[in-house]
């Protein structure tokens, strides 16, 4: 057999593998675009795929396609959407503008398969029955397609992303419940400040997290509304009448998505704002994770000459020189994960402002972008929690080490003693290295009775004032 055979477009004959299923255009593109690598996200391909099968059952049942060639689209593109032939979708993400050759890739596949289907060999010299664009990529175009698939491709694995961020809420909601009663320094600016239960500081974590879930779900909402059936600039030409409310009806169906019909097929062709709103919901999400794996790195800073309030489980050597050094990998992890996201979103808000009239050409970018920072935070988030929150411990001794020399304490005593003297107490307390119930007790500001009462730190955690009335200052 041949290693290659010829394959036409509108430009004329061009050399494509035997083996592959795709044809001419897809063939210029791999040679046009040989710049990272990197293929299509299996979200891209399965929602390419979907669209394709939804589109070619739409046409048949409108009368506009022979069932034959219908039905040979529906099975091929069925194997699509199971992964079957995911090695035969090479482009580029970085090509040219729109996704057309991404678009074409996945026309030349399905219909490859679907003429081989139809009894006609890839190498045939026979004209095969299944068109690329006539029959595969009936009532569509680029312009409507690609939206249509970074939607898709967005809710394919939303399920997916919110399960994974919901379980590091119940992780470090469980955790922070079984911390609650430890009592330990709360810092500000890095500097020593008024105590907190380590559940509170914890389940803050939790919370914060929480409200990311809902704030993704929410930006979701927009990506449900589909643009397909506007074809090449929203005004469908080219597509049934009917075509794009079957077509979302359809795609819901196959999909078991909520979806939406576009009230404005204009707006949903020229407009990336709904892509770039869910990548800023990701982008909340990435800069919270940054600041929780800082405090966790910082918590666990030691183990002998830093905070080490916590410890991280000992996943892997730290050093390929200190012997027994373990450090926060997993945090480290997180951290690089949620930049490269920050980053992938600065890139989504950028492009989406880079639409023209009645096109956004910088579409493929986008869809990467979103499929990656899905894919990264999915894995990321999900190692960090199964990896290092499960197996986090607290160190209580070491958290009431700090507590008891936490000259910030005076502050529960000012309804008493004044601002001024607390001030004056927590200087002489950190110079001379005494705890501040010495030094109050020193001075003659206090009993020692009304002193312990004051001074109890669980009490400090509740809010209120628990020193009773007493001079400002």
């Amino acid at each position: 057999m041949s290693e290659y055979r010829i394959e036409k477009d509108s430009m004329g004959e061009l050399k494509v593998p035997a083996w592959a299923y795709y044809a001419a255009q897809t063939q210029r593109a791999v040679e046009n675009f040989p710049i990272t690598g990197m293929k299509p996200y299996p979200a891209f391909i399965w929602s390419m795929a979907i669209i394709k099968r939804a589109a070619a059952e739409v046409n048949r049942d409108l009368g506009l396609l022979e069932p034959k060639l219908a039905n040979a689209i529906i099975e091929a593109s069925d194997e699509v959407v199971a992964g079957k032939w995911n090695a035969h979708f090479v482009v580029d993400p970085f090509q040219a503008g729109a996704g057309t050759s991404h678009n074409m890739n996945v026309n030349e596949v399905i219909a490859n398969r679907a003429s081989e289907i139809l009894g006609f060999p890839l190498v045939s010299d026979q004209k095969k029955p299944v068109n690329p664009n006539d029959h595969v990529n009936m009532a569509q175009s680029t312009n409507d397609t690609i939206p249509t698939a970074i939607r898709l491709g967005v809710l394919w694995r939303l399920e997916e992303l919110i399960s994974t961020l919901q379980h590091f809420v119940d992780v470090t909601k469980q955790k922070a419940a079984d911390w609650d009663q430890v009592v330990k320094t709360g810092r500000t600016h890095l500097q020593d400040a008024v105590p907190v239960r380590v559940g509170q500081e914890v389940g803050a974590w939790a919370k914060a997290i929480e409200r990311c879930i809902a704030k993704v779900e929410m930006a979701a909402e927009g990506v449900r509304r589909l643009g397909i059936g506007g074809t090449a600039a929203g005004t469908g030409l080219n597509a049934h009448p009917e075509y794009h409310a079957r077509m979302v009806q359809k795609l819901a169906e196959l999909t078991g998505i909520t979806l939406y019909e576009s009230d404005d097929l204009f707006e949903s062709m020229q407009s990336m704002q709904d892509a770039v709103f869910f990548s800023a919901a990701l982008r909340t999400v990435a800069q919270e994770f940054t600041r929780i794996a800082n405090d966790i790195r910082l918590l666990s800073a030691g183990p002998t000459t830093g905070i080490a309030e916590m410890t991280c489980p000992p996943v892997q050597p730290g050093s390929s020189i200190m012997p027994g050094k373990v450090n926060p990998v997993l945090a480290e992890m997180l951290n690089q994960a949620m930049y490269h996201v920050l980053g992938k979103d600065q890139t989504v808000m950028m492009a989406g402002a880079a639409g023209q009239f009645e096109l956004n050409v910088m579409m493929p970018i986008i869809s990467h972008n979103l499929n990656e920072m899905m894919q990264v935070m999915i894995g990321a988030v999900r190692a960090f929690t199964d990896k290092l929150m499960v197996g986090l411990i607290l160190n209580e001794a070491q958290a009431a080490k700090w507590l008891e020399r936490n000259p910030i304490l005076v502050t529960a005593l000012n309804p008493i003693i004044g601002y001024n003297n607390g001030a004056a107490v927590a200087k002489k307390s950190l110079a001379e290295g005494k705890s501040v119930r010495e030094v109050v007790l020193e001075l003659g500001l206090m009993s020692a009775e009304d002193l312990d009462k004051a001074l109890d730190p669980r009490g400090m955690t509740e809010g209120g004032i628990h020193a009773g009335g007493g001079a400002g200052g």
